[in-house]
């Protein structure tokens, strides 16, 4: 094997490594914004966020839009007021 084979193996090596962890991260990221938010189903959207991996992402936007609604709890302050 010349240099060239080399740095290419090295190069695909690279690109492999980091897509698997951009769609890791993809993965976890509504689960990461639900829990700092303190949705309250936090649980239930971090398994949403895995399961899209399945799905190839396809349902991934609904899942991050639920981690960012935090209905049942505005329900919840008015009845408290």
């Amino acid at each position: 094997m010349s240099i060239v084979d080399v740095f290419a193996w090295i190069v695909l090596i690279v690109l492999v490594a980091s897509t698997v962890a951009v769609i890791v991260f993809l993965a976890m990221l509504p689960g990461m914004i639900a829990k700092r938010r303190n949705h309250p189903w936090a649980a239930a959207v971090t398994v949403g966020g895995w399961v899209t991996l399945f799905f190839g992402f396809a349902l991934w936007p609904l899942v991050l839009i639920w981690a960012h609604v935090d209905a049942p709890r505005a329900a919840n302050a008015e009845k408290a007021q």
